[in-house]
């Protein structure tokens, strides 16, 4: 039975991707750091969830993680580094700790969970998937660090796809677009509080669970990105082509949100 390894599991896309892989047969570490939601997680799946309470901002912590995955699954053949939170503010306007903070969860945390699960993936010729984003290949207004920190997962998973060549581990990047979850009213403000009101339409949104089934089907074809959306895939062009173009559409289109930090 396959064993799978899955950050940020609580909530949106990695709640989603836990319920799916274990859906699938799959036995899931889901690691979080709010033990109340993987403790429903694990009722709802007793058989095949096993949660893990931790801040994938702490190396050790991961390690213990993989730990405990080999403890009850005897080895893991995918970890997909999913934790994530965002911003919404400036640049000139937000504070250096909540850029610090975005690039700590996001790709720090990313690394540190691939870091520690790459020798047990090696071992069963796995999947390594970081869930990146549309904001990973194009920079968004008033999201400079979540950008940031997508544009660095993405080169780190290019390059340790490189490394890994010819070894039989396969590393999908995958990136979603806006997606319905709770990652906007958990987005830091300048200040570094919560921002609570989502700007977006969330209910026109893709759902987590749509999201989870394409990160899964990319992973099990072996796919190296998987970019959602028609807009996303639009956004990802345009931006190899016209960039010039699609900074006049992005920030219009950014202006127009509801109390936009642009307006």
């Amino acid at each position: 039975m396959r064993a799978v390894w899955i950050t940020g599991a609580s909530s949106g896309i990695g709640e989603a991707l836990a319920r799916l892989f274990a859906e699938k047969g799959w036995r899931v570490l889901a690691q979080a750091r709010r033990a109340e939601r993987l403790e429903a997680l694990r009722e709802a799946y007793p058989e095949k969830i096993v949660p893990f309470v931790g801040d994938v901002r702490d190396f050790a912590v991961c390690q213990a993680a993989v730990a405990q995955a080999r403890q009850h699954f005897g080895g893991l053949h995918a970890v997909i580094a999913n934790a994530g939170i965002s911003h919404r503010a400036t640049v000139e306007a937000v504070s250096l700790q909540v850029l610090r903070e975005v690039m700590e969860v996001n790709f720090w945390g990313a690394v540190h969970a691939i870091k520690a699960a790459l020798p047990l993936v090696k071992e069963t010729r796995g999947w390594i998937v970081g869930v990146s984003s549309i904001a990973g290949f194009r920079g968004l207004p008033a999201r400079s660090g979540y950008s940031a920190s997508k544009f660095a997962l993405n080169g780190f998973l290019e390059a340790l796809r490189t490394e890994l060549y010819g070894t039989g581990v396969s590393v999908l990047i995958a990136a979603p677009g806006f997606t319905r979850s709770e990652i906007r009213q958990r987005a830091l403000t300048a200040e570094g509080l919560p921002q609570g009101e989502s700007p977006l339409p969330e209910g026109t949104l893709m759902s987590a669970e749509e999201v989870a089934q394409r990160i899964y089907q990319a992973m099990v074809r072996r796919r190296k990105y998987l970019v959602l959306t028609t807009q996303g895939r639009l956004t990802v062009w345009l931006s190899r082509l016209w960039p010039g173009l699609l900074d006049g559409l992005v920030y219009r289109h950014f202006k127009n949100e509801a109390d936009s930090p642009l307006a």
